[in-house]
């Protein structure tokens, strides 16, 4: 073994934290960060960058899929009136803080 492999590896193991789900109000708020032209509905290119920053493998598809789910009128976008169906979506999936 390497000089210093053994410091590296328990240096790495002890940065590992337990992942802790995101609260409901956390989920809010970093989706509406998201809303960069602040118009006051989510995009799916903004979907698609929430999704990217939560760590999702194809964020793409994670926007399609929460438009699926969350966008109850149909506009292609989720607003205000829609959001909870949103985070419930991102929840149901279990995205946690790294």
């Amino acid at each position: 073994m390497e000089k210093g492999t053994d410091r590296r590896l328990v240096r790495k193991l002890c940065d590992r934290r337990a992942p802790v789900p995101y609260t409901q109000e956390q989920l809010r708020g970093m989706f509406w960060r998201y809303d960069t032209n602040k118009d006051g509905k989510l995009s799916r290119k903004e979907l698609k960058d929430a999704f990217n920053y939560l760590g999702a493998s194809i964020p793409g598809w994670r926007a399609h899929r929460a438009l699926h789910h969350a966008d109850d009128n149909g506009d292609g976008y989720i607003s205000e009136e829609e959001v909870d169906e949103l985070i419930n979506y991102a929840v149901k999936l279990g995205y946690v803080v790294k």
